[in-house]
């Protein structure tokens, strides 16, 4: 018989800028004597002297909201929870616009260069964390998630009890999902298809690649329309994902011989951009999202308002003008 585990007490430290703090439990053993002896190992990438500092400041604290000194006892499962010092970011110039609300989700329109949630060196500029700000819901959470250079429709819950049903529904493929792209135009390539092929994607390693195997990446191709002049050939696809590989559709349309315009990673990986380089968006939209609501049982389907710079307007795109004000 399965134990069941006993859930952490909730933060006693209020959110900031949208981020939760940093919650630490402490191993079940080990040779530490004290409470500073312990985070001075486990957290020593902070620097020298940072968690000394910490704890003459008080940032450690128990579950009751009180500082933990330092010189506290090792208890082991004990809770402990703190700020992170973050990083300036530079500002995302691109409004986050809400397509729908109730008191159970939250749909948006995410621009390019928006992380979903915080990760890595993006953390207060994410959607997850902007949005609990502006909209004041500090308990909102992230059904799924969108690549930061893709563009799109995000799900987000309002109650943190029913996310895991709105999370089951990508989990067991029950939303039904369409993308849009630009990306050049072959008339050679016989379109719709299906596309099938086995992904694999490395802990470190920026870009995935197909592998031989047994399929785990299904997507459907669609030409909607396309342009042979004045500029290149481009085509405008709709791009059905009926997996959830991480770059799934970057790496079938690549595959193609049709990669995205604007991809930083397909056909070959590009030397990174400083922060706050918000040109040539990468020309993917999360264009379609439907369901039917596990907890209302309503019906839902959202459609994405934004359109892509490479096909309304390809020089100012491919020329690196002044992004527009919306992306």
């Amino acid at each position: 018989m399965r134990r069941r585990r006993t859930p952490p007490p909730p933060s006693p430290l209020p959110q900031r800028d949208g981020i939760d703090a940093v919650r630490v439990r402490l191993p079940a053993n080990g040779p530490w004597t004290t409470v500073r002896d312990h985070l001075t190992e486990r957290l020593s990438g902070a620097g020298p002297g940072v968690v000394d500092g910490m704890f003459e400041a008080g940032s450690f604290v128990g579950a009751d909201g009180r500082p933990v000194p330092g010189d506290a006892p090792f208890e082991p499962g004990m809770f402990l929870w703190f700020h992170r010092e973050l990083p300036a970011e530079v500002p995302v110039p691109f409004p986050l616009e809400t397509v729908y609300r109730d008191e159970h989700i939250v749909v948006v329109d995410k621009p390019h260069f928006l992380a979903t949630t915080p990760r890595g060196g993006h953390v207060t500029e994410t959607a997850l964390a902007r949005l609990r700000r502006e909209l004041g819901l500090p308990s909102l959470g992230a059904a799924h998630r969108l690549d930061r250079l893709t563009a799109g429709l995000l799900l987000f819950t309002v109650r943190p009890e029913e996310r895991g049903a709105y999370q089951g529904l990508f989990r067991d493929r029950l939303v039904r999902k369409a993308y849009e792209a630009v990306a050049p135009y072959d008339p050679a390539l016989a379109l719709p298809r299906t596309v099938r092929s086995r992904i694999l994607k490395e802990r470190g390693v920026l870009a995935a690649r197909e592998v031989e195997g047994e399929p785990n990446a299904v997507s459907g191709v669609e030409l909607i329309e396309h342009r042979t002049g004045p500029g290149p050939a481009l085509g405008r696809y709709r791009l059905v994902p009926r997996t959830g590989q991480t770059h799934q559709l970057r790496v079938h349309m690549n595959a193609l011989g049709l990669p995205i315009l604007g991809d930083p990673l397909y056909p070959v990986v590009a030397p990174p951009v400083p922060p706050g380089d918000f040109r040539r968006p990468l020309q993917l939209l999360a264009r379609e999202l439907a369901f039917t609501d596990p907890v209302t049982g309503r019906d839902h389907l959202f459609r994405s308002t934004r359109s892509l710079g490479a096909w309304t307007a390809y020089a100012d795109w491919a020329a690196h003008a002044d992004v527009p004000d919306r992306q």
